[in-house]
């Protein structure tokens, strides 16, 4: 009887099944976004191994740090090379009429190694680049793509602030971070850039630490150097925040990152959570009205015999049926969408079995709370009042 009312009333059933129907899929895709995001960030992360060190100063240039005391820095006990880059965002480049946008760094030859950044056609920045101020470029795969329509670059001319540059080398892929795309940037010899950034300013240096053993004794000896620099206390924690710099290593930089993003996480399934309990409002709802019109049904079925269990299942099945079908729609939905996100904009998904069950589970469970009251006031009904009802 439960499910044969639920056939007679097609569209009702559907449109109190769209609730959850959108519950769900908005729960699953948003936490695969979710997902899929912090996993990208942790590989973008881990790719660059962990006895990496970032060093940024903000301090002001009267403060500055110098080849001389980086080259000093070397020598000390678990540092095993350092790369120091200046970065300018928003540049103007060129090529064959096209125009575009992007982010410049002036680089080393050992920021290859030390930030894991491979070519994937040509060579990288080496030192007869620096040494001799030659304008040499190294592209990302967006960059190429963006001004060329094609990766296969190598030998042509690309202007960056209107001067030129000869591309010598293309950038393997690396994805998307939380520091925006990897593949839309210019390299350029450090040496060159200054003169074109017009800054000899080091902001941002990397620390290849002798291995992942040795990371904290490079952090300490990078720490008294910054401190003693900058008249400050010694510093004690692994990662150090102060008006004039800041210090880093891989694992402290995956656990905030990974923390952020699972915070945003959870933040998108709340939200997602609330279609949720809209449905179940919405099931309780048509519920009580059904109540309402089969009040007459239920009045002889009582006087037939029926017992109170009997009426309350029938109406809980309705609410639970509605509810279940809404998931196994919402779970397909969810799923797909999760996929069609991934197909179409390549956005970084990654589905999870657990969710989907939970997710599901939660819309049964909503379809029982939700439709208890109306069930348990179905079976409440005075047989005579019930007859009596118009």
């Amino acid at each position: 009887m439960a499910i044969k009312s639920i056939v007679t009333n097609k569209i009702r059933s559907f449109l109190t099944m769209l609730g959850i129907i959108i519950g769900i899929a908005s729960v699953i895709i948003l936490v695969a976004m979710g997902q899929g995001s912090t996993q990208s960030v942790q590989n973008s992360i881990e790719s660059m191994g962990t006895n990496l060190i970032t060093v940024n100063i903000t301090a002001g240039q009267n403060k500055e740090v110098s080849n001389d005391e980086l080259n000093e820095l070397k020598t000390k006990p678990g540092i095993k090379d350092i790369s120091p880059t200046i970065s300018s965002g928003n540049t103007n480049i060129s090529a064959g009429g096209q125009t575009a946008t992007t982010t410049v760094q002036a680089v080393e030859p050992n920021y290859e190694t030390i930030k894991n950044t491979p070519v994937q056609s040509g060579r990288f920045i080496d030192q007869d680049d620096l040494d001799n101020r030659y304008y040499s470029a190294v592209v990302g795969i967006d960059v190429a793509t963006e001004l060329f329509n094609s990766t296969d670059v190598i030998g042509q001319t690309v202007n960056v602030n209107g001067i030129p540059f000869n591309i010598v080398g293309v950038l393997k892929s690396q994805g998307t971070s939380t520091n925006g795309s990897a593949d839309d940037t210019i390299l350029l010899p450090l040496t060159t850039a200054q003169r074109l950034l017009k800054s000899t300013q080091i902001k941002t240096f990397y620390v290849e630490a002798s291995s992942s053993d040795s990371v904290n004794t490079a952090m300490q000896y990078l720490e008294l150097f910054l401190d003693t620099k900058y008249g400050l206390a010694v510093s004690s924690s692994s990662t150090v925040t102060n008006q004039y710099y800041r210090v880093m290593n891989q694992t402290s930089l995956l656990q905030t990152a990974t923390s952020t993003s699972q915070t945003m996480t959870n933040e998108l399934a709340g939200i997602a959570c609330i279609s949720l309990l809209v449905g179940g409002i919405g099931i309780m709802n048509i519920m009580l009205v059904s109540v309402m019109e089969r009040t007459r049904e239920i009045g002889i079925r009582k006087a037939l015999g029926a017992k109170r269990k009997a009426i309350l299942l029938q109406f809980l099945i309705e609410a639970v049926v509605v509810s279940g079908i809404g998931g196994i729609l919402g779970v397909l939905i969810g799923v797909g969408g999760s996929e069609l996100l991934h197909t179409l904009n390549n956005t970084a998904i990654a589905l999870s079995s657990s969710v989907i069950l939970a997710s599901f589970a939660f819309s049964v469970t909503v379809g029982v709370v939700f439709g208890l009251y109306p069930a348990s006031k179905a079976s409440k009904l005075s047989p005579i009042d019930a007859l009596a009802h118009e």
